[in-house]
């Protein structure tokens, strides 16, 4: 390759020509001065708390995933367990025995934010290098073995009987295909997306980079749906449709306290999906982004546009909840829960 060629395909360039892969921080800076002034007007730099007031900090950060779950109707969810940090692996297999599951199974921080120690656990020696690394609460969670996987955005403004689905996303999972020429590794090196991944690949197929898949042979190398580790985000708002809304108005309905946010789930179908026949695996709050956003190609501006309009929402439906006496979450509430959080998630 030469000196060229390696200067187009490096990292820094590939994700230079495209915003989607540009630091969470860079994309969000235009938000700052939006969210202080937002914060001048309520008279609360935690103004959003109100936003569900079911769900801690309005899901901004510090909610328990765990809580939020065991609010939403069994008939929409997977089987979900909280396990604390400081399990064994005794009692870990106790609760997978009990509970009736299998693997795979998902492993995930019950505080936790954009994919972070999120992992598919296919075995023993999985759960024994889960808790090795782990030192928080933790869910089990039961693999939801649908096809379809899908973010859906729903808001209802607290003075409406009505809510509504405003984005929707299709993930599609990091793979390669095989050529029955290349090996693995080739096959990822000349994959934009997964290259960018290549210091967790490198480690997870170690035993498999020298190998040459058959042709035609898809290979999934990532299995969690996170733009962070390589899911491609397409944008899917066509499938909006006043059925799909009343679907997720009706679910929504059922969560206590909630008005705003992003359900991640599966499907079987797009039509199970508009009828609301559906396995929520996560639902995020007001700090969740509507993840359409991130479509390859997207534009950048119409990307702070929406989230300009996402902020104002948050901001109407925070106002009217605390109008009708939910209260803000106070300055010394708010910075106390946002170190606790921050101290869980920041690895030793």
């Amino acid at each position: 390759m030469n000196l060229f060629r390696r200067i187009k395909r490096s990292n820094f360039i590939i994700k230079l020509g495209s915003w989607e892969y540009w630091p969470f921080g860079i994309v969000q800076a235009p938000l700052f001065l939006y969210w202080i002034w937002l914060s001048l007007k309520a008279r609360s730099l935690f103004f959003f708390s109100a936003s569900n007031p079911g769900i801690l900090t309005g899901g901004m950060f510090g909610e328990s995933k765990f809580e939020i779950l065991n609010n939403i109707p069994e008939e929409y969810k997977p089987r979900t367990y909280l396990t604390k940090h400081v399990s064994t692996i005794e009692e870990v297999e106790r609760v997978i025995h009990q509970s009736g599951l299998s693997f795979p199974l998902i492993f995930k921080p019950d505080l936790g934010e954009r994919g972070w120690m999120v992992k598919k656990i296919k075995s023993r020696e999985d759960i024994l290098d889960y808790l090795q690394s782990c030192h928080f609460d933790f869910i089990i969670q039961q693999y939801v073995h649908l096809p379809l996987e899908f973010s859906v955005f729903y808001h209802r403004h607290p003075r409406e009987q009505k809510g509504r689905v405003t984005s929707v996303t299709m993930k599609q999972m990091l793979t390669v295909v095989g050529d029955g020429k290349s090996k693995l590794s080739e096959l990822i090196y000349t994959k934009d997306r997964a290259k960018l991944q290549w210091d967790i690949l490198s480690k997870t197929f170690a035993s498999q980079l020298n190998e040459i898949p058959a042709k035609g042979l898809e290979i999934e190398l990532v299995p969690i749906g996170n733009h962070c580790l390589g899911t491609m985000f397409i944008n899917r708002n066509d499938l909006i449709t006043s059925k799909l809304s009343d679907s997720f108005d009706q679910i929504s309905k059922n969560v206590p306290g909630f008005y705003f946010g992003r359900y991640d789930l599966r499907a079987a179908s797009f039509q199970d999906l508009e009828n609301g026949k559906v396995a929520i695996m996560e639902l995020n709050g007001c700090g969740a982004e509507p993840s359409h956003i991130y479509h390859p190609g997207a534009s950048l501006g119409k990307a702070i546009r929406d989230l300009f309009k996402h902020w104002q929402t948050i901001y109407s439906i925070s106002i009217a909840n605390h109008k009708n006496g939910v209260e803000y979450l106070s300055l010394k509430k708010g910075i106390e829960i946002y170190k606790r959080f921050k101290a869980a998630t920041t690895t030793s």
